[in-house]
């Protein structure tokens, strides 16, 4: 699946990570674990802990998805965001979505998910999303964009987006 090739608004095109992409990812990572800011602690200290997060989540994504593919998010040509996919045999599963401070909040994501509801739509098979139940304008987002929740197994929410059968021969 190609998903380099797929429709993007705003300006954004997405590419494969490479090695060149570690420092951003780590950067993207630290500006989203707000929740890891809170610590009371010196602040090499936490930057350590959010480092060490980092490290355990890249390596149990990469465990637990080994088929996954992991992309950069550009809007014209200065990366925002990533987006981890796995093409499964029944599911396009969305890994992983994160875009920096700045780029929050103007529809870059919705984007990002709609082309990757195309691929889902092209494969004939759901498009499914793990977000944290707290994740209030996340979940509205997935709501819009016609997810329905699955399963809850708190913090987490299960959620689904079905392609209909009109959409797949569109």
């Amino acid at each position: 699946m190609a998903i380099a090739g797929l429709k993007l608004t705003e300006g954004l095109s997405i590419h494969p990570s490479t090695a060149n992409d570690q420092p951003f990812l780590e950067q993207l990572h630290h500006s989203t674990r707000t929740d890891l800011q809170l610590i009371n602690g010196e602040q090499e200290f936490i930057d350590s802990v959010i480092e060490m997060q980092f490290r355990a989540q890249s390596s149990g994504y990469g465990s637990q998805f080994p088929n996954a593919m992991y992309f950069i998010v550009e809007k014209q040509q200065t990366r925002i965001g990533k987006v981890s996919v796995d093409f499964g045999p029944n599911e396009v599963r969305v890994i992983d979505i994160a875009f920096i401070p700045q780029a929050r909040n103007k529809g870059f994501g919705e984007s990002v998910l709609r082309a990757l509801q195309q691929a889902s739509t092209q494969v004939a098979t759901p498009l499914v999303l793990t977000v944290d139940s707290n994740n209030l304008s996340a979940k509205r987002l997935y709501l819009r964009l016609g997810f329905v929740s699955e399963s809850i197994d708190p913090p987490y929410e299960l959620m689904t987006w079905y392609p209909t059968e009109q959409r797949l021969f569109i």
